[in-house]
């Protein structure tokens, strides 16, 4: 009998906590909707990391400020945070919380290859997921209907960079080294199509990891190939001291990126040795963004200088509510019917996604390092 009792009272128990994670009230009668936020918020790449939970958190405190009701009742958004550290397993461990948390939404991962794996979780449990920085086509070529994203992929973005190489920077012998992350792969790979296709000969495919620092060996073997360029798929705490070790070897390569050397970040790691390289990003340069001054005025008083990612994170959190609002509540399924129909005169500008969840009609934007700061070559539409 007594361990009959114990089960009823931990069923009834478990049921009370799973009924709290998935709607609590306020004090004052309002209703609380749980939005997850995931980035690297510690480690190499947190700088890009809290840009995005700021931009996030931005967004939710100006929706809660100007009052938000879903199904007559008033609501009050409440971000968690959440720090995958740029790591697949940590992420997955990361999504299976705020599952059981009982967020309604997730906006993230950073890193494709952490928002890929989380992707599953995310899914199988019905919760919309937009990623404001996740580029890997492999993302949204899941069929989830659960995966979105508010910037161009990397088919995009590597055609841009692949093409731009060639035509536009002349390069007709390229050598290309990516950091084996699905990002950074994945991008590389894309240029090489691109490259490729445009007439350049690939002389080198090089890898390296996420973690390293020293590139001394594999920009050697590639300085013996004479390559006009060197192309680098991965994040700025590997491509800054990499540009700073092929100014130190005497190859006269210009080195080209893509979103992940983009920022100001890159900047301090590259230092003098930064000038002259080109690098793309998602989107329009912040400047030309239909609300690119007012976010920039807004956020860098609160928040300090913008990375890269903080005005997609921001949009991102408002295409959800945009959803949420039309469906008139916050659960995930209806939220979810309504995020095809998305037409959003965003931050980073108009929002609408194909069927694969895909931004519709991505720009990409190519940059050069002059002087120390970065400066805009062109915008591909």
């Amino acid at each position: 009998m007594r361990i009959r009792r114990l089960s009823a009272l931990s069923l009834t128990l478990l049921g009370l906590l799973a009924g709290c994670g998935q709607k609590d009230v306020a004090t004052d009668g309002t209703e609380v909707v749980r939005i997850g936020s995931v980035a690297p918020l510690t480690g190499a790449q947190s700088h890009i990391g809290k840009d995005n939970d700021n931009g996030a958190r931005m967004a939710v405190d100006e929706i809660n400020a100007a009052g938000l009701s879903l199904g007559g009742k008033p609501v009050k958004l409440e971000l968690i945070s959440e720090d995958d550290a740029a790591d697949p397993k940590t992420a997955t461990n990361v999504a299976q919380k705020l599952v059981d948390e009982g967020v309604k939404a997730v906006i993230g991962h950073l890193n494709s290859g952490t928002t890929i794996p989380a992707s599953k979780i995310y899914h199988d449990a019905g919760i919309p997921q937009i990623s404001p920085s996740a580029t890997a086509i492999a993302y949204t070529a899941q069929g989830y209907n659960t995966a979105y994203r508010v910037m161009a992929n990397d088919a995009q973005q590597g055609k841009a960079l692949g093409q731009y190489a060639v035509t536009r920077l002349g390069a007709k012998k390229v050598a290309i080294i990516d950091d084996r992350t699905a990002y950074g792969q994945g991008l590389a790979d894309e240029f090489e199509k691109a490259a490729a296709a445009a007439g350049a000969e690939v002389v080198a495919r090089e890898y390296t990891n996420d973690k390293a620092t020293d590139f001394t060996a594999i920009l050697t073997s590639i300085k013996g190939k004479s390559p006009d360029l060197v192309f680098f798929g991965g994040m700025d705490p590997q491509g800054g001291p990499m540009a700073r070790q092929m100014k130190r070897l005497g190859l006269p390569a210009k080195l080209l990126g893509g979103d992940g050397l983009q920022n100001i970040n890159f900047l301090k790691l590259a230092g003098a040795d930064a000038d002259g390289v080109v690098a793309s990003s998602p989107g329009l340069p912040l400047e030309a963004m239909p609300g690119g001054a007012q976010f920039k005025q807004k956020f860098e008083a609160k928040y300090g200088p913008i990375q890269v990612y903080a005005p997609y994170a921001y949009d991102a959190v408002q295409v959800l509510v945009a959803a949420m609002k039309r469906a008139d509540s916050a659960e995930p399924a209806k939220v979810l019917a309504e995020l095809p129909k998305t037409d959003y005169a965003g931050v980073t500008g108009p929002l609408r996604f194909d069927a694969k969840g895909d931004t519709a009609g991505g720009a990409v934007t190519l940059y050069q390092v002059e002087n120390g700061a970065w400066v805009v070559l062109e915008t591909v539409k």
